[in-house]
This record gives structure tokens, sequence and C-alpha cells, in this order.
């Protein structure tokens, strides 16, 4: 006979490491288990906490009793279970905080369901059926297969130029896990993705099989999608970077398609890198991972270089179509031409008229969204900057307002300086609301569309603007990062670059890496069927080897180049990054506070070979009315550091009104 379960120990939402213990009642013994979600009494509070164990003994005397127990059965999976104490190990937060991260967001408040809302009905599927595999495509797909057949845990580097055929090669590697009864996750970077990647996995497995989880779901369809994946009626998930934590069972794949993009790595507490965690989950369970892009990060190729993961390569477009030309327009030459405005060069006006002759299709990417980026005075030199962050206001014409855009605090457009009261103010800088613009005025039979933030804020736009865009509707799209990853539309043959320099401006060590990803992932829109592709890149840095290596479509080229960089400076794939920032609303409270921190971790890690920075203002130094203090740790790859910095960290005792925020492996 089972020995009744008397304490359990319970992990609460809250950015503490520790968990809790607590008296089990006796009227739910009978019903109570790991995995399952509690109400527990928390000082004055009510917490909702997840039971991760029992014990014979309690650590204090007095223990409070379970007030509630929410669920009949687990809705957290041991795997997961593990892989959430991890991620609060790894990334230096609670482990309560991490479990809330893998509940759905009505389970986080105490909720077992939602009232379902009237939904479209979708349109009919198109059925696809496999194509015929090119001969580099059957050859990277045997690996994986034997790996998931096998039952054997491995990590691979699927490096395939734009068109290759990536895709088909996931279709294929999940086929075969669904006949060994093994269920499959496929993460994208982007929701605007999904839609295309789903209506493409549904047609090959159809909508039972194949499940969607993302952010931009009503939470009533989400839950409902989170319980056909739990009950395995749906064996294949598809979704954005939260999707990594689906309860799936028998877990015999995962993809993390375009695994380059920064969009995989969460902005808030916790801060975890959904490759990182995908990678951990296939460890808890024997899985295959499978890591694809046209653009790897420094980090995932290097491994492959030194052989902790396999590379496998597709190194040509599917059924030869090449890849397309690429032009680099130096804009420093356009000024002595006398041409009144710098966004368009005279070589992307003229290629923009030929294919809306030729009735083709058009992308216009900068990944800088609004109409202007400052708004400055000619006379005294005022900018306008938001009161809360002191950054720039960008000013949007559709609202006629300056926004912030780290607060979205928001100003109506004046007409005078605001400072000096003259009639100086003047907007400088370009957005993609200022490129829809200028593009209607030069091209006014054009259809255009713009996909940025601002014009995909009702739920379905995404799938309403690229739905236009496939059939035809639409000539020319605009967009930011949205419109340079996944989209596949065979009528598109000219892609224009507004500027290459945005990212590379940024005070950031991986900018060259960002801007030449953005530039081929972009580059890789066009030219994909018979329709010859072109590419023009607008640039005022033509020279930079970024630059230069994109435009001929030559990975290893800039591999060479950034990784020798990153060697002589010691920065990652070469070391390990952890980053600090204090925050308060006083300054000197906050540097106080930061100060004392670094302290505490030089006590700590003496003798260690670390190095630390700081601490000193950090790049946004003011943000939502708080000013922040940045401390870096530069270490070797080593969990020890990671230990010995959580141990400094649970010794500071943060004044009232300062924080701390730690970011494991920072992008």
């Amino acid at each position: 006979m089972n020995e009744p379960r008397k304490f359990a120990e319970v992990a609460v939402g809250l950015p503490v490491q520790s968990t809790f213990h607590y008296r089990v009642p006796a009227r739910f013994q009978s019903r109570i288990g790991v995995g399952q979600r509690v109400m527990v009494p928390f000082g004055h509070r009510r917490l909702l906490g997840v039971i991760v164990d029992f014990v014979a003994r309690p650590e204090v005397a007095a223990v409070k009793p379970i007030d509630t127990v929410l669920d009949n059965e687990a809705v957290l999976e041991p795997d997961l279970l593990q892989l959430t104490r991890w991620m609060g190990r790894h990334y230096q937060v609670g482990w309560g905080e991490t479990i809330q991260t893998a509940l759905p967001v009505p389970f986080r408040r105490g909720q077992s369901d939602t009232k379902p809302r009237e939904e479209e009905e979708p349109a009919p599927l198109v059925p696809h059926e496999p194509p015929r595999l090119t001969a580099a495509q059957r050859a990277v797909l045997e690996p994986i297969q034997k790996a998931i057949e096998t039952g054997e845990h491995q990590i691979f580097l699927l490096h395939g130029v734009t068109g290759s055929g990536k895709t088909e090669v996931y279709l294929q590697a999940i086929r075969t896990a669904l006949e060994k009864n093994l269920s499959s996750i496929v993460l994208v970077p982007e929701i605007s993705l999904t839609p295309q990647t789903i209506e493409r996995f549904q047609g090959r497995f159809g909508r039972k099989e194949v499940a969607l989880l993302h952010s931009g779901m009503l939470e009533s369809r989400r839950l409902q999608e989170w319980k056909r994946i739990r009950s395995g009626e749906a064996r294949v998930v598809v979704g954005a970077r939260s999707a990594v934590f689906a309860p799936i069972r028998s877990l015999g794949l995962i993809v993390v398609d375009e695994e380059h993009e920064p969009s995989y790595k969460q902005d808030d507490s916790p801060r975890y890198h959904a490759r990182e965690v995908a990678i951990q989950r296939a460890v808890l369970n024997k899985a295959v991972v499978l890591l694809g892009s046209a653009t790897p990060s420094l980090e995932s190729y290097e491994k492959a270089q030194r052989g902790e993961i396999r590379l496998l390569e597709l190194k040509e477009r599917v059924e030869e179509i090449p890849l397309p030309a690429i032009d680099i327009v130096d804009m420093r030459q356009e000024i002595p031409r006398g041409r009144h405005s710098f966004i368009f060069s005279r070589k992307l006006e003229e290629a923009i008229a030929k294919t809306l002759e030729e009735k083709q299709q058009a992308i216009l990417f900068l990944n800088r969204r609004g109409f202007s980026t400052f708004a400055q005075c000619r006379k005294c030199g005022h900018t306008m900057r938001c009161r809360s962050c002191q950054i720039a206001l960008t000013y949007h014409i559709e609202t006629k307002e300056m926004i912030c855009h780290y607060c979205t605090a928001a100003v109506p457009a004046p007409e005078l300086c605001p400072q000096c009261r003259s009639g100086y103010l003047r907007f400088f800088g370009t957005g993609t609301q200022r490129v829809e613009s200028e593009l209607a005025k030069n091209f006014p039979h054009a259809r255009i569309a713009r996909m940025d933030t601002d014009a995909t804020r009702v739920r379905g736009s995404h799938e309403k603007i690229l739905g236009a865009f496939r059939r035809g509707e639409t000539d020319i799209l605009i967009g930011t990062q949205m419109v340079a990853k996944g989209l596949d539309y065979p009528r598109v043959t000219l892609v224009g670059v507004i500027s290459a320099d945005t990212a590379l401006n940024l005070p950031d060590f991986r900018s060259a890496e960002r801007t030449f990803n953005l530039l081929t992932q972009v580059a890789g829109r066009a030219g994909r069927s018979h329709l010859a592709g072109r590419v023009i890149v607008q640039t005022y840095a033509p020279h930079h080897y970024a630059i230069q290596a994109a435009s001929r479509h030559d990975y290893r080229a800039f591999y060479n180049q950034e990784i020798q960089v990153r060697k002589e400076l010691n920065l990652p794939p070469f070391s390990r990054l952890i980053q600090l920032v204090s925050r308060s609303p006083s300054a000197p409270k906050g540097l106080a506070f930061a100060e004392k921190a670094a302290q505490e971790l030089r006590k700590h890690l003496q003798g260690q070979p670390v190095e630390i920075v700081g601490p000193s203002p950090a790049p946004i130094h003011k943000l939502r009315r708080q000013v922040r203090w940045q401390i870096l740790i530069k270490t070797a790859v080593s969990d020890k550091i990671e230990m010995t910095v959580g141990e400094a960290l649970k010794r500071l005792h943060p004044p009232k009104g300062c924080h701390l925020a730690v970011d494991v492996d920072p992008l």
C-alpha cells in the first residue's frame, strides 16, 4: 500500500530559486500528484503553484496546508518539469517562473478552460503531395532519418541556400517520425511565417494531425490546440518560440527553422533562447534536433566545425534555379546627381518600373518602421525625446503622432519646436511609412501594401496581407524583417533593400552578422521560380565585408572573416556572456546597488577565468522612467561559473525600488 502523500514540494511563480513545502489535506490525498496546479497561501497572499515532488519531512515545523487542487491530472509531464528546472538554473531565474512560461495563459491565471469564441471557417485544404527529392536532399535526409529510426539523440545543422528545399527535408523527416509513432515540434521565428507554414504542413499531414501554437492566436483557440496536443490527437506542432513547451508525448524530432534568428530569444524573464531549450528538451527525450538556416548563427556553425553537431549542406536551389543577381548601389554617388529623394536610387526606381510593367511583384525591405525616425529643430537643435526613456520619438504619419518604440508613449506631432517655438522643426530619417508614401507618389497606379508591427496589430493581419500578395492583388510589399525570411512567392522577381546600413551601425558586436543574415535572407525572396530574380542593395558602406559577402551569397567568406574578429576579441562563440542590468528610478541609488553587485561578483569569482566589466550606463540608459546600469561578465563556457554567479546573486538584497535582471547569453 502506498504511503500517504502528506507534504508537497511546490514551485510558485516568484523570482526565487527555492521551492516551498505545504501540507496535503486528507481530502486531496487520493487525487493529488506531481505536475498538478494548486493554490497555496504565501504570506498574506494566495499564489498559484505546481507540485514538483512529495517529501517525507518538511523543511519547517509550521507547514501551511494547500488551499485548492485545480487539476485532476498533471498539466506538466516529467520531461517538462525537468526542462523548466534546467531553465531556472541555466538562466538564473525561479523554477516557478519557468513553469509558468510552459503553461497556457489561462492556466497561469488559475483557469482550466476559456469560453470559445466564434472564428471564421478555415479555408479548404490544398493537399501537398511530396515532390521528388533531389540527390542533395536525399543525401542530407538519410542520416536524419537513421537517427530518428534508431532513437539516437543527435543535433544536425542543415545549412542550405535560400530556395534549396530545406522545408521539404523537414516534412520528410517528420513523416519518418510519424511512421515510428513519434511526434514532432517545428519552430518558426516569426508569427507572420506560421500561416504559410501551417498550410503546407496541414496540406501534407492533414488538419487533425497538425496543431498551431503562437501568441497571436485567441486564448481559447490556443488552449484548444494545447489540449489536442496533450491528448495525442495532434502529433505535429508548428509555432513560434513558446511552442517549444508544447505538451507533446513520444517526442522524436524538433525542427528549429531559421535557427539564427534573434526572435528565438525571450526579451523578458525568463530570458530563454528557444534553440537552446529545444536542444535540452531533445536531450531529455533522446530526440533528434534539426537546425536549419541559409545563414547559420556563428555559434552553431562553429560547433559544427568542431564536430559537436553534424553539418549537412544544400548548396544549390531546387530545379537548378539560380540565386538572384545582387547589385550594390553606393548611395554616396547619388548625392552629386542632384536628386531630391534619397530613398530610391535611380537603379532601384528603374527596376521597380520594369517589374510593374512586366506584371511581376517586388518586395522592398527596410528594418525601421514609422515615417521619420526623429524630429529636430534646425534653429536650436532640440530633438524630441520620450520623457520616460530619453529615446528619440518616431513620427507616424497615419496618426500624426510622435511615438516611443520602447514604451509606446505617444504625443501629437507639433508644428512648432517645443523648445524655442520656432517653425524650423524638421523630420529626418526614413521608416516604412515614408517609403510607402514616396512609392505611392512615384508609382500612383501600383498596388502597395505595408507589413510591419504597426500594420499587423489587428489579429489576422499577417494572413490578410500575405494572402493578397500571394493571390497577386498586391504589386509591391514593403516591410521590416517580417518580409525578410521564409516567404516563397514565385512572382517576386525584385527585392530592394532601402538601407543595408540600419543594423550595421548598431552598438552591437553582432551587427555585421545581423546585416549579412538579413541581406542574404531578404535576397532569397527573389527569383524562386523560372522567372529570374534581381536584388538591389542600397548602402553608404558598399565595401563592408558583410555587404560584399552577402552580394555573392557567400556565407563561408563572411564566416571566415567574422570568426577571426570574434576570436581576437574573445567574443562568442569563444566566450560566454552574462549581462546584469540594475534599474531604479533614482540614478545614484541604482548605481550604488550595481557597484555592490559588481563587488560581490568579483569576490565570488576571484581566481576564475572571467572578466567583469562595469557597472556602466546601459546602451538605453533610461527606459520607462527607470535608470539602468549594466554589468557584463565574460567567461569561458562553464556551468561552474554559472553556479558561482547564482550563489553571488543570492547574497544580494536590492534596496526598495531597485531591481536586478540577469540575462544569460544576451542578444
